[in-house]
């Protein structure tokens, strides 16, 4: 229980920190084009950000699936 909490929180501090430093870098990016979301367009934001928010995502939700995926102390092999 203890390391999967350790996996969570250290998976959503890594992505919180890969996200404040993709804030900050992007304040600068002359090129803003929108998305097209069917119904409506997203707000202008440049294509480094949006490329690296999902690489955020991707952070976070491969950090909670190895958080998920790790056996419980009471599933141990050789524990009875």
């Amino acid at each position: 229980m203890l390391l999967r909490l350790r996996l969570l929180l250290a998976s959503f501090l890594g992505g919180a920190l890969l996200l404040l430093i993709l804030c900050l870098g992007a304040q600068n990016l002359e090129q803003r084009p929108r998305l097209n979301l069917g119904t409506g367009r997203t707000a202008p934001l440049p294509v480094g950000f949006l490329v690296g928010v999902a690489l955020v995502i991707g952070v976070v939700g491969g950090g909670v699936a190895a958080a998920l995926l790790v056996p419980s102390d009471d599933q141990a092999p050789g524990r009875e």
